[in-house]
């Protein structure tokens, strides 16, 4: 009982009893979660729920790493921040949030990306992994670093109402390479800021990976690794895959070609062979109201869905969602100036892009979208 009273408070015991009353965790279980140290790669949607269920359950030591400032946007969503919290670093309001909830717990933070430069440095320090980040290039630099680390890599993924968990590199499992070899082409599929994100979604999927970090820790029961599970919120229905390891995987396999973190460049979201820049031109919000009030009359096609014209819209722009945009740009002159515009400036050039290759040759995207627009001419409209 000595060596059980130097790791464990009589207020711990307390507080952890409906855990050690579990035969598969008991005060032993209790003692390897307060050993475990797990890295939180990201603060947002996925981070929220996991980082406050990491504390909950006792992790003793908790790292946290995430650059970004509270925006009342992310409330939706993330539950570890309140409106107090606007405008402060997610990783100081985390760390403050969660030693209220638990004294007994240390945690580290990191007001940083996670970069080629500092990961296995910050990685190595930690038993295991969990991948809150929202974009290929950190899910790929984050594999790669636990690959690399041999540290076990529990990932999670959200968009719309869709959700992915599995568990990466651990026990001879696979990695995300195996599955996904290299990152798409930039601006493929847009990001939740895009294409919107349930409230509910980085909950289910967050806490599943918490479950994944603590089964990992403890060692009971049977790991996602080498599973791929698929929720789907609208049917509420989980669907598994399996997921092999690839004896040709580019790092984690017989023969791996990746033995060293890459450059920074190599984890942006292009193909490792693709570095071409877009072929169309950008106009500023500046330029475009400049023109408008010289009373010239470009042709801006808004290519949003309607939903999102209601929250907010360029007046005298035209409407053409970007799924309809190959059908419906028939009926306009290739030889005329053509203005695309959007949320935030991907899907426009993604439209833009494709108008060139239907020979369109004087195309433009308006950097920044309809919220840069919102931001810098007219700060009356909404943004979303």
């Amino acid at each position: 009982m000595k060596n059980d009273q130097n790791l464990l408070s009589s207020a711990e015991y307390n507080r952890y009893s409906r855990h050690m009353t579990l035969p598969e965790v008991g005060a032993e279980g209790q003692k390897k979660l307060k050993k475990a140290k797990v890295l939180v790669v990201g603060a947002g949607g996925l981070g929220s729920p996991i980082i406050l269920y990491l504390a909950a359950a006792g992790i003793g030591t908790i790292g946290i790493i995430d650059f970004d400032l509270v925006d009342e946007t992310n409330l939706q969503r993330q539950v570890l921040y309140n409106m107090a919290n606007i405008g402060t670093l997610k990783t100081e309001s985390a760390k403050e949030k969660i030693l209220q909830l638990n004294p007994h717990i240390k945690v580290n933070t990191y007001n940083e990306g996670l970069t080629a430069d500092n990961a296995l440095s910050i990685i190595s320090e930690y038993d295991v992994v969990l991948d809150g980040t929202d974009n290929f290039s950190s899910r790929y630099l984050v594999n790669d670093a636990c690959v690399l680390l041999g540290k076990p890599n529990v990932y999670g993924s959200i968009y719309r109402f869709d959700g992915q968990i599995s568990v990466f590199n651990h026990e001879g499992g696979p990695c995300y390479r195996c599955l996904y070899p290299s990152p798409p082409p930039p601006n493929l599929i847009p990001s939740c800021a895009e294409g919107g994100v349930l409230g509910i979604l980085p909950g289910i999927i967050g806490t599943l990976q918490v479950n994944e970090a603590l089964k990992i820790i403890l060692g009971i029961g049977q790991s996602l690794k080498g599973r791929f599970i698929l929720f789907d919120a609208l049917k509420m229905e989980f669907n598994e895959m399996k997921a092999q390891k690839n004896p040709q995987c580019s790092i984690c396999g017989e023969k791996p070609t990746i033995k060293s973190l890459m450059t920074e460049t190599q984890y942006s979201c292009v193909t490792l062979d693709s570095k071409k820049e877009a072929s169309h031109q950008k106009i500023s919000v500046f330029n475009l109201k400049e023109r408008m009030d010289r009373r010239e009359s470009p042709l801006i096609i808004d290519v949003r869905e309607s939903f999102e014209l209601e929250i907010v819209r360029l007046e005298g722009s035209k409407h053409i969602p970007l799924k309809e945009l190959n059908n419906q740009i028939l009926n306009y002159d290739s030889n005329k100036e053509i203005i695309l515009l959007c949320k935030s400036g991907i899907r426009s050039s993604i439209a833009c892009e494709e108008l060139k290759k239907n020979n369109f040759k004087n195309v433009k995207s308006v950097d920044g979208g309809i919220l840069a627009w919102a931001k810098e001419v007219d700060t009356s409209l909404m943004t979303y």
